[in-house]
């Protein structure tokens, strides 16, 4: 069955720009800029003033799945823009003396489990990850970045073979953003 017509609205907050082209958006603020392209032709966004509108005619329960997942991104980007995404994660080791350093958009994980070549990840551009302690910072101003960069440090200490009871050394996501992970 189809919809006849679906509208919906975002409000645009002060200080912050958007301008759209074709079906790519971009939105920029003081945290930084960010941009998303969508698929769907059918679904028309137009900037009126402080607001977002999208409109979509004659669209199916699919097409409207994808209207209100293109809000939801919508709002994640302009939270972004303006706060920030945020992931903690924490270094736990109870075997070796584990060592996590910073250099040059590349994290490194040396004497993990006692091994001699250390593990490196290159962070992703746009993301910002920060070393205090026993702690470790993502933050961005895209959530896809941001969760995707923690999610990446978390899966270079991921451990196979080994009973996890035991060894329980790694680096664990902690706080994600607007959760906090017990």
């Amino acid at each position: 069955m189809k919809i006849k017509n679906l509208e919906k609205s975002i409000e645009i907050p002060e200080g912050i720009t958007a301008q759209i082209e074709g079906r790519k958006i971009s939105i920029q603020g003081e945290k930084g800029k960010v941009e998303r392209l969508w698929k769907n032709p059918k679904i028309k966004a137009v900037i009126e003033g402080k607001e977002i509108k999208l409109r979509a005619d004659k669209i199916t329960n699919r097409e409207k799945k994808d209207m209100f997942t293109l809000v939801a991104h919508i709002k994640n980007i302009l939270k972004g823009v303006i706060e920030g995404h945020l992931y903690k994660l924490k270094i736990c080791s109870g075997h070796f003396p584990m060592n996590v350093s910073m250099s040059n958009n590349i994290i490194s994980i040396k004497n993990f489990l006692g091994e001699k070549i250390p593990r490196t990840y290159s962070i992703k551009e746009g993301a910002d990850v920060k070393i205090e302690g026993d702690i470790v910072t993502v933050e961005s101003c895209n959530k896809e970045i941001a969760g995707d960069v923690a999610a990446s440090i978390e899966r270079m200490t991921r451990v196979t073979n080994k009973d996890r009871r035991i060894f329980q050394d790694g680096l664990f996501i902690i706080v994600k953003d607007g959760k906090e992970i017990k």
